[in-house]
């Protein structure tokens, strides 16, 4: 299946630490930034742009029914959701910078301090699914049902990030891990062609999500996310009827 998606993120507390070796006059730092506001970017007027789709939010599945009766099942799930940290509000920051204390509230100006991840948070599970038929035509051309999808993964983030007023896109790399609960309307049309109207709560651990230099420096968060997804796809039996 494919779909796309909106996004809302809670505050979190982003800790940024670097051993300064080989980094410009900024030297080291250890500090947080607290409470941070964030949203995402669903680009939904790049849809238009069809060679290449995968501009906005998008969402992919694909999976496997264990039986034939299509209850239950096992789904590797896929999130390209952009998390982009709002410029200019007021936040505390706390810690040390080059050896020097500080504690005092800011406001965030992006040519200063910006942070996103917006080549994705990207959220990769592997989902069990439970799906609960509700009505099936006579001719069983049309079935609707929901399905529950518990998950766990891993965050392949590419984090673009200005701090001290010098920019770096990282690479994607394994950042952390994360949790989700997914529940979706689910309507089948000629045994085949599927449509899904999710809602999915989850949680995401960035344990190093930025690297400024290599090896020198990394950001960490913990954030909740709720997502809601609309998806599209094709299903097809190897089983004899």
């Amino acid at each position: 299946m494919w779909g796309y998606n909106r996004e809302l993120y809670t505050t979190s507390t982003i800790r940024f630490q670097n051993n300064g070796s080989g980094i410009n006059e900024n030297g080291t730092y250890d500090f947080k930034v607290m409470n941070v506001k964030a949203q995402d970017r669903p680009d939904f007027d790049q849809i238009r742009d069809v060679m290449n789709p995968t501009i906005p939010q998008y969402n992919i599945r694909l999976g496997m029914w264990f039986n034939n009766k299509n209850d239950e099942g096992i789904e590797i799930n896929y999130d390209h959701a952009k998390y982009v940290v709002t410029d200019y509000q007021t936040v505390r920051f706390r810690g040390t910078i080059n050896g020097q204390a500080v504690d005092k509230d800011s406001i965030l100006d992006p040519n200063y301090f910006h942070y996103e991840h917006t080549d994705g948070a990207n959220f990769w599970m592997v989902d069990y699914m439970k799906r609960i038929n509700v009505y099936t035509s006579k001719s069983k051309n049309f079935k609707l049902g929901y399905i529950l999808k518990p998950g766990f993964g891993i965050l392949i983030p590419r984090t673009d990030v200005t701090i001290f007023g010098k920019e770096l896109n990282n690479n994607w790399k394994v950042s952390g891990i994360c949790a989700g609960l997914e529940t979706a309307l689910h309507c089948e049309l000629y045994k085949h062609f599927v449509l899904e109207f999710a809602g999915k709560a989850g949680w995401a651990n960035f344990m190093n999500a930025f690297v400024l230099g290599r090896g020198l420096g990394k950001a960490s968060q913990k954030f909740g996310f709720f997502e809601g997804i609309f998806c599209f796809g094709y299903q097809f039996s190897m089983l004899k009827s």
